[in-house]
């Protein structure tokens, strides 16, 4: 049974699923602007919705932080930018394709 948890790195604007301390994949995404920054912490995924509507795509990830979660985007080119308000923004595929691997409970570190 894989023991997954997610390690979301700014700098590199790169977000990794891991299994026991072992990166399995690694996603491009688009983070927080200068001025609504993407939240530095541990946190945990406490619910998952797909097709969320509007600007958040095919999936949305709500994390323990309230108002802040791991989605998709009707947006593909802001993959690899500082756009968001803070959120973690995945392509629609992607956001899928993680979002079937992991669980509610899943946790996730952010990192400059």
């Amino acid at each position: 049974m894989p023991n997954y948890r997610i390690i979301v790195d700014l700098s590199q604007r790169m977000l990794y699923l891991l299994d026991n301390d072992v990166v399995t994949r690694g996603f491009p995404v688009g983070i927080g602007k200068m001025l609504t920054v993407s939240p530095v912490g541990e946190y945990t995924i406490i619910n998952k919705q797909p097709n969320p509507g509007g600007p958040f795509g095919a999936f949305w990830m709500g994390l323990s932080k309230p108002h802040y979660g791991i989605h998709g985007t009707n947006d593909p080119s802001s993959i690899g930018h500082m756009v968001s308000h803070g959120c973690i923004r995945m392509y629609n595929a992607d956001v899928l394709a993680l979002a079937a691997l992991v669980s509610i409970g899943t946790r996730v570190t952010i990192r400059e």
